[in-house]
């Protein structure tokens, strides 16, 4: 591997060096992915390393064909078709007992796999060209801010795998969905680009279990994530607060006092109160917190619906501990 990353748009390439076990970082419509041959142990193992991921946090598995999940999963549950049917390709991943060829290392030592179809159609067409599955989880050092586009990934990257697959920005900016069944009763383990409410048209008896897993058995289940270095705190829209910080990230506009003069930046997600504009920008705006140097950051939180389930929910992650 040469000291300097390149990025570029060649399938070609991506897939020649995922065939010999490298590590490429792809585009999806969530984040971008740091992936490799997921049947290959080897070079899932360098995935936990370069990231400095912990092994207990297991990674999800990629595919390109909805045929594809038959070698890799034990069965398909029932209640799961509906949602492949809507939602693949797309931000939703499923958990599934897994097949014996996918590796432990994958699954973090247990017996489930979690797989999605993403809907980048770049990423679509290199896995694709490939005849085995991608690991890949976001493309970035653990615990810190998920990439939405590639300058992202070569500024944390950079000399530490040979290539980026640049597919652009990202167009949801949040990452899957993550879906669990157990008996028939299907239980949600991370918020993400699919919304609660959507998953409900299909099955209004879903779970919704999200609390901070220390042996989690889908990615995104830890307390801790999502976060940028400097101090975060989540606070009530109250504006005597607000000066105790550098600056505000606010989801949604704040309704303010029209004379109230802030010494500091407002930080908005989205002007117009838009929850898929504002998750869009949210993982951009968190690495801008470091881009600008601020110590000392208050977080607003969105309205608990839609996307902004999923917004909250990185937000209150990324602020977990910093004290």
């Amino acid at each position: 591997m040469s000291n300097q990353t390149r990025i570029g748009d060649s399938i070609l390439e991506a897939s020649h060096l995922l065939k010999n076990g490298e590590l490429v970082a792809i585009p999806t419509e969530t984040v971008y992915g740091l992936a490799a041959n997921g049947l290959n142990s080897e070079a899932c193992t360098e995935i936990f390393k370069v990231k400095n991921r912990p092994f207990f946090d297991p990674l999800i598995l990629h595919i390109g064909n909805k045929d594809d999940l038959n070698a890799l999963v034990n069965e398909i549950p029932e209640h799961y078709i509906p949602l492949i049917n809507k939602f693949w390709p797309g931000p939703l991943t499923l958990v599934f007992n897994k097949s014996e060829i996918v590796p432990d290392i994958v699954c973090s030592g247990g017996n489930t796999v979690a797989i999605r179809m993403p809907s980048h159609p770049l990423t679509l067409k290199l896995l694709k060209s490939i005849d085995f599955p991608l690991a890949a989880p976001s493309a970035n050092p653990f615990k810190y801010v998920s990439p939405t586009n590639p300058v992202h990934v070569k500024d944390q990257l950079n000399g530490k795998i040979s290539y980026i697959l640049d597919g652009g920005d990202c167009e949801v900016g949040l990452e899957s969905t993550i879906v669990k069944s157990d008996d028939g009763i299907l239980t949600i383990l991370r918020v993400g680009g699919i919304s609660v409410e959507s998953l409900m048209e299909f099955n209004p008896n879903i779970r919704l279990s999200i609390k901070p897993q220390d042996n989690p058995i889908a990615p995104g289940q830890l307390e801790h994530h999502y976060s940028p270095h400097c101090k975060l705190e989540i606070i009530n829209n109250t504006a005597e607060l607000f000066d105790s910080y550098d600056a505000i990230i606010s989801v949604i506009p704040l309704k303010l006092p029209i004379d109230m003069n802030l010494r500091h930046k407002i930080i908005l997600l989205s002007k117009s109160g838009d929850l898929s504009e504002a998750a869009q920008n949210l993982f951009k705006e968190l690495r801008n917190i470091d881009i600008h140097g601020y110590s000392n950051v208050g977080i607003l939180l969105g309205p608990e619906e839609g996307l902004g389930r999923a917004i909250n929910d990185r937000l209150t992650r990324a602020a977990s501990s910093k004290v």
